[in-house]
């Protein structure tokens, strides 16, 4: 064994030079910091994700395509005051390319979900729902109710929703969801209070700390994400605990965002511990720099660098993956991306040096 190490140097020089990085000439988190905006701005939920306000929809109507059909006038989700709703659909190509395997390629229907928030009091009062309708059965993933205190700047949720810890990526294999475990299908069941105000977003979450199963023990897990949110920049951490009989978690973050021109750039870094492991400890890590280009109204590119290490006392165990994807909106409700990801992991592992190529269609409204 040797000992334990952490981030490449690269990285961590990478993720604490985005502010000095020069300007340049000319529902992702990209967004929310190329805007300069928090994430409850264009999404019901501080940290992100799932339905969309009346700003997020007019925004994803007028500034995201190339170019703006009139129908009309613009869906704003509001079936009325009491009643919102909204909707994600994709699908489309994927190839994988593994070494020493035959490839595999196909076409395939990822997700249907849609969103509905009722608000009996529409101030002070709303209930609100995320479920997946396809490919498979029907899944409710978030189910919570939700009251504002105090002039909006304070509100409490108690149900099922999505854990706040670092950037809410739409892409849930990326290696800072995957070595957590916190992503889109781990919701779990608990309360959380919510605090904006200015530049601060706080999350503070208690949760039965089983990814939306059953209560197994007494013990609990805290989640808590706070951020400070600036027109140019932002940068916020995060910390959860999982008190388990299976053995204790404890993960932390920092993720920050600036914006540089036409480029919106994003890094996290995560640091995990578990307990109660057949070696009694383990560390591991995660990390992840991004950027996104908007070259073009309606279109952006993103390059994304990710490394991770499983195991800290383990030499060699080390994984990359690289990603370039071009996401292109043509016209309001409709987004196509176009990407390659190439993974680099142990030599003897051929998945983890895997190729894939993927073609995605995306409606929403």
């Amino acid at each position: 064994m040797s000992g334990r190490r952490g981030p490449p140097g690269w990285l961590i020089t990478m993720l604490l030079s985005l502010p000095l990085i020069p300007a340049l000439a000319g529902a992702e988190p990209y967004l929310a910091v190329h805007k300069g905006m928090k994430c409850a701005t264009c999404h019901t939920a501080p940290s992100g994700g799932g339905l969309r306000t009346v700003y997020g929809n007019v925004y994803a109507q007028t500034e995201l395509p190339a170019r703006t059909i009139n129908l009309g006038r613009l869906w704003n989700g509001e079936i009325s005051r009491y009643l919102a709703v909204g909707g994600d659909v994709r699908g489309g190509w994927r190839e994988i390319d593994t070494p020493g395997q035959p490839h595999v390629a196909d076409t395939a229907l990822q997700e249907v979900l849609a969103y509905a928030e009722v608000r009996p009091f529409p101030r002070y009062l709303s209930i609100y729902v995320d479920a997946r309708l396809a490919p498979d059965d029907i899944l409710v993933r978030e189910q919570y109710v939700r009251a504002k205190l105090r002039d909006g700047k304070w509100a409490l949720r108690y149900g099922e929703f999505f854990l706040p810890f670092g950037w809410r990526l739409q892409d849930d294999d990326a290696f800072v969801r995957v070595a957590g475990g916190i992503n889109y299908n781990t919701p779990d069941r608990g309360v959380e209070l919510q605090y904006e105000s200015g530049p601060w977003s706080t999350q503070f979450a208690v949760t039965r700390g089983t990814a939306g199963g059953p209560e197994v023990d007494s013990g609990k897990q805290y989640s808590l994400r706070v951020s400070h949110i600036t027109e140019g920049w932002r940068a916020g951490g995060s910390f959860n605990f999982n008190d388990a009989t299976a053995g204790d978690r404890q993960m932390q973050n920092v993720f920050v965002g600036i914006r540089t021109g036409p480029v919106a750039w994003l890094g996290e870094i995560d640091f995990i511990i578990d307990h109660g492991t057949p070696t009694g400890r383990r560390e591991r890590w995660a990390s992840l720099v991004e950027a996104n280009y908007a070259y073009r109204k309606g279109h952006n590119l993103k390059l994304t660098l990710e490394w991770s290490d499983p195991d800290a006392d383990v030499d060699e165990d080390e994984q990359n993956r690289v990603s370039l994807v071009w996401e292109y909106v043509p016209v309001q409700f409709v987004q196509a991306r176009l990407g390659l990801r190439i993974h680099e992991g142990i030599p003897q592992n051929p998945v983890q040096n895997r190729r894939e190529a993927f073609v995605e269609l995306h409606f929403l409204f």
